[in-house]
């Protein structure tokens, strides 16, 4: 295989590790508020610079861009509360595997884009996986009603995946580059989670960001690196095989959990990461 083709299959794959260690780094710091407060500020310093090198949003665009900021809010809101009361084992692959889901039904009926028969397979492949995934594992009675919990916002942030997809197509589409959207997307998205931070942890702001400033730091710039590796996987080969290869980060999260995190695992969910994965490639490949 000449190394055209191999290049942007390992940025896809890398980018998918990326991802996943951002969520693992995020969950393993323990306060999720705050740690995902700092990912998005490395991540706006980051792209700072850059917004003096590409042309601004044209004035007509920024209803759209409206829209994907409160779409991206509100998808962080329900991540935040997703991680706090679930393993990351359990809620990442539902959250992940429901969110092409949840694009595809919007799609349908805001971008008028349909499932193709590999796709419709791929769709029931993740779908059957996810209940898997979905089965609370605890032991007590408290614990499945955690893991209840926990599941309903993982519901709750697919959902949040999926507007903030067709939401960000349209606005990127609209865009003189697309770099333009992703600039302004780091640069704004910031200030929700931020604005929440300073109402609930006020009186405590020191305290908690020295215990997350490392560990969020590192997974902006990671977070960052990770967009980055798509974005030019993009420029190389087809799109859905980038965000097929990209959503594989779920197996990935899932067994970072439990190697550093020390999150049950179990048979169950190696086979569901596996067959979700597969559907999600399925999903995405069909689209080509």
């Amino acid at each position: 295989m000449p190394v055209s083709d191999i290049l942007p299959i390992a940025l896809c794959l890398m980018s998918a590790i990326t991802l996943a260690t951002t969520n693992v780094l995020v969950k393993g710091g323990g306060d999720i508020l705050t740690g995902r407060m700092i990912v998005q500020v490395t991540a706006a310093l980051i792209v700072l610079p850059f917004a003096f090198v590409f042309p601004l949003p044209p004035l007509s665009t920024w209803p759209l861009l409206a829209i994907s900021m409160v779409s991206h809010w509100f998808y962080q809101a329900c991540l935040i509360r997703a991680m706090h009361r679930g393993d990351l084992s359990l809620v990442y692959p539902v959250m992940r595997g429901l969110g092409p889901l949840a694009t595809a039904v919007f799609a349908t009926f805001l971008l008028q884009e349909h499932l193709a028969p590999m796709q419709q397979i791929g769709l029931f492949c993740a779908s059957f996986a996810i209940l898997f995934f979905a089965l609370p594992t605890a032991v007590t009675r408290e614990g499945r009603s955690l893991d209840r919990r926990a599941l309903f916002w993982a519901v709750l942030t697919a959902v949040g995946i999926g507007l903030y997809a067709v939401s960000d197509t349209r606005a990127a589409r609209a865009m003189p580059h697309p770099m333009t959207f992703v600039i302004i997307l780091f640069l704004v998205d910031w200030v929700g989670v931020t604005l929440v931070f300073l109402w609930q942890r006020r009186g405590r702001y020191t305290q908690t960001i020295r215990l997350q400033l490392r560990s969020g730091m590192i997974g902006g710039m990671v977070g960052c690196l990770s967009y980055g590796m798509a974005i030019f996987a993009y420029t190389m080969t087809d799109a859905a095989m980038v965000t097929a290869l990209r959503e594989t980060s779920v197996v990935f999260a899932a067994v970072m959990a439990a190697v550093f995190l020390k999150e049950s695992f179990g048979a169950r969910r190696i086979v569901a990461a596996s067959v979700l994965a597969t559907g999600l490639v399925l999903m995405q490949a069909g689209a080509a």
